[in-house]
């Protein structure tokens, strides 16, 4: 399995770990090679997409002015070197299939999706392309200089390549785009396995972020970056007017740079809006640190009285079926994946299409005022999402892929 990054709570890390877990149980040992890694594995710093001339080479493809004739010979030169590492990497592994996590889709590598469509093309390895989300999808790669470039390998393609897109629209699109079939693997989780549930260690959770007494919770379990729409809780929490309520962040900013949670902050503090940043107490795993407990994000779940996910854009939608799996009710944007494959399953949540109604206020207040209905509600949510996104549907459309290329353990 490869990406740029296999580690932390981001989407692709944490559907990569459930894929593997699938083919794990399906008689495959699965080795990872990635720039960034929380386990064992082959790392390759030069695969990350922060390696300095990857971001190089992509603020000069995306964000440059006016011609760039050698751009991609640089892009390729420095594929080479990267195919160079992975060479030694695939002769020591020699694997029966080869799993390419989302670096065929969004090209925040370039020269490490050339250099693992020429590996593949090389040597005709059965390949899985995982696709998170794609260029076109991102306004900041609307312009690419090297659009044939991009043509080619976001995402490559040939006879011994099967691809598994996280939408429909993206089967949609891949198909008017490219002439590519894909299979839809949406984003799953094991709704059989607990989540989110109050224990020993989480118990102190909201003392240790200073959070104790009647103070309501609002959780906002994303990264910050602008596409997550966190403006949209602040404004909600203004709307409700109400001075025990927190919004509490848990994930990191500055994979797109902190001028986002900056102007969060100005917005939150010009609104009288009470809003946690708390990256620093929550990571992938529990540890006990010498600054103090760090928690899993599953910690803090039990101890949101509302989940915010007001996305303007999702690949997916991961926190929301984390806050299904842990009975939390949810606020939710109408983005387009969710109103194209999440809403018409029949979930209970408060939503909104873009901006923050009074209606909307009103009805997070009426829920949060009526603890019975927030529990019929979580029961009917987590019905529907273990029927709909559970771990049965990632074995089967796996089970058809490996098919479709004729692979077993």
């Amino acid at each position: 399995m490869v990406a740029t990054r296999l580690a932390g709570t981001d989407g692709v890390s944490l559907e990569s770990d459930k894929l593997a877990e699938a083919l794990r149980a399906r008689g495959f040992d699965v080795a990872e090679a990635a720039g960034e890694l929380d386990g064992p594995g082959h790392l390759v710093p030069e695969m990350h997409f922060a390696d300095p001339v990857a971001a190089a080479l992509g603020r000069r493809c995306f964000a440059g002015e006016g011609d760039d004739p050698t751009l991609e010979d640089d892009v390729r030169a420095r594929a080479t070197e990267i195919a160079d590492r992975l060479r030694a990497v695939f002769e020591g592994e020699r694997p029966d299939l080869l799993v390419v996590q989302n670096a065929w889709a969004i090209p925040m590598q370039l020269p490490l999706a050339v250099a693992l469509a020429d590996l593949v093309a090389e040597r005709r390895i059965p390949t899985l392309s995982h696709e998170h989300d794609y260029w076109w999808e991102r306004e900041r790669f609307a312009r690419p200089k090297l659009r044939s470039l991009l043509d080619a390998v976001f995402p490559f393609h040939a006879a011994h390549v099967v691809h598994l897109a996280i939408h429909t629209g993206a089967v949609a699109d891949l198909r008017a785009r490219r002439g590519i079939d894909a299979r839809w693997l949406p984003n799953v989780m094991d709704f059989d396995r607990p989540f989110g549930e109050l224990d020993d260690f989480n118990a102190d959770f909201r003392e240790a972020i200073d959070l104790a007494g009647d103070r309501r919770l609002f959780l906002q379990p994303t990264r910050v970056v602008p596409r997550k729409g966190i403006e949209l809780a602040i404004d909600l929490l203004h709307g409700l007017g109400d001075p025990r309520d927190a919004l509490v962040i848990t994930h990191h900013a500055g994979d797109e740079g902190l001028d986002y949670l900056r102007g969060l902050e100005r917005r939150a503090d010009g609104l009288g809006v009470d809003l946690r940043y708390v990256a620093n107490r929550v990571g992938e795993t529990r540890a006990d640190t010498p600054g103090g407990k760090r928690y899993a994000l599953a910690d803090a779940y039990p101890h949101a009285d509302l989940v915010t996910y007001p996305s303007l854009y999702e690949g997916f939608g991961n926190a929301l079926l984390e806050a299904v799996a842990a009975r939390r009710p949810v606020f939710v944007n109408r983005y387009p994946v969710y109103a194209r494959d999440l809403a018409p399953a029949g979930f209970r949540f408060v939503e909104i299409d873009g901006a923050v109604t009074d209606a909307a206020v009103a009805a997070v207040a009426g829920l949060l005022a009526d603890p019975e209905r927030v529990a019929r509600d979580a029961a009917h949510n987590h019905a529907i999402a273990r029927a709909r996104f559970g771990l049965d549907t990632l074995g089967r459309v796996l089970d058809a892929a490996l098919a479709d290329l004729g692979v077993t353990p």
